[in-house]
């Protein structure tokens, strides 16, 4: 980005041509810190995405490893001496055993889960809270006086002590602050 200081005479220049040039600037360094993040979020996605095609690529390769180590156990319990059907038979029941006791453990979690008690009941609670909140009354404003920008400060409270004309909500709410 230019300098503004660095421009003929820029001694010369008015206020309005100052703030414009400054706007100009701002709005410039803007775009750039967008086109930054963008340029980050981009290459971010891009390593995600090669991470990602790399994990289910690992994961395909584990499942083709299945049926071979299968064949594999079954295998070498027929070196034992068994037949070929009753060695892939126990590789097959051993398989299902695992199946029903990682399905019994996972219904066992699943169990365990509960809703969100403690946020429930603090939901509950402010709901309970906002309910039988009232909105503050506004202060009565004198014509020709304007109302006080800054509320809850002390001016406000300044301005309604002084105030000569007070309906019965600002009094109420005044002796109740």
């Amino acid at each position: 980005m230019s300098d503004p200081g660095n421009n003929a005479g820029s001694a010369d220049r008015s206020l309005g041509q100052l703030v414009a040039a400054a706007t100009a600037e701002m709005s410039a360094l803007v775009h750039d810190e967008i086109a930054l993040a963008k340029a980050e979020v981009r290459q971010d996605v891009k390593r995600g995405v090669t991470g990602s095609v790399a994990f289910i690529i690992a994961g395909v390769l584990f499942l083709f490893a299945i049926p071979v180590l299968s064949f594999g156990a079954a295998y070498w319990i027929h070196t034992s001496g068994l037949g070929l059907a009753w060695c892939f038979g126990i590789v097959g029941l051993a398989f299902i055993v695992l199946g029903a006791l990682l399905a019994l453990f996972a219904v066992a979690k699943f169990k365990k889960v509960k809703p969100p008690e403690k946020s429930i009941a603090s939901a509950r609670q402010t709901a309970a809270v906002l309910q039988g909140v009232k909105p503050h009354p506004r202060p009565a404003v004198p014509a020709g006086e304007s109302r006080p920008e800054v509320t809850g400060s002390t001016l406000t409270h300044k301005a309604l002590e002084k105030s000569p004309v007070q309906d019965k909500a600002s009094a109420v709410a005044r002796s109740s602050t």
